[in-house]
């Protein structure tokens, strides 16, 4: 390989990178207007808060049904990358869990319209679910391992059911603002602890 080979290749990869964290930048701003607006929202609303135009958008994502199941995937892997990094940050792995479940019940409640959205037909929904399973549910299990480990609560948890109920804590507190799943959530995670 020459040196102008060499040259080109070092130039390729800024160019990719940028492109990956504008990418990040546009899902971002989707997932923002999401929750403000419904994934039914205006693509110039999200192309404004973005700082692109709508060809950039759709240069992405062709189709809407694309872009919300980018942001929806594009969320899973932040709050899936948050639990390792938690435990590393947190004083303890109960203080990790208990900040990452605040993350995770923030995604569940924060997906205005996303539901109807992936009762669709759009064969893209299908596999979502068991995306969001396989990726979550072992960062989970990570938590409460290190958590059970450290003697902070129980040993006999299972990170699916535990998931499960934050998720029915959550359902329908988008709509009621006298609800607080966050503090029912909080009190659950609360409640892991062992006894002294």
């Amino acid at each position: 390989m020459d040196d102008g080979d060499c040259g080109a290749g070092n130039v390729a990869k800024p160019k990719r990178a940028d492109a990956r964290r504008n990418k990040e930048s546009l899902l971002d701003a989707a997932g923002a207007i999401f929750v403000t607006s419904g994934v039914e929202a205006p693509v110039r609303d999200i192309a404004a808060k973005a700082g692109v135009g709508t060809a950039t958008i759709y240069r992405h994502f062709p189709t809407r049904a694309d872009l919300v199941i980018a942001v929806y995937r594009h969320q899973v892997e932040a709050c899936a990358e948050a639990g390792p990094a938690l435990l590393e940050t947190e004083p303890t792995p109960h203080a990790a869990l208990g900040r990452w479940i605040d993350l995770f019940v923030d995604f569940l409640v924060t997906k205005h319209g996303l539901a109807e959205a992936l009762r669709s037909d759009h064969a893209g929904f299908d596999t979502l679910h068991a995306y969001f399973l396989d990726r979550l549910v072992p960062v989970c299990a990570r938590l409460l391992d290190a958590a059970a480990r450290a003697g902070e609560i129980r040993a006999d948890l299972d990170a699916y059911e535990l998931m499960r109920g934050v998720g029915n804590l959550c359902i329908g507190a988008a709509q009621d603002p006298r609800y607080d799943a966050r503090r029912l959530v909080g009190l659950l995670i609360a409640g892991l602890r062992r006894p002294d």
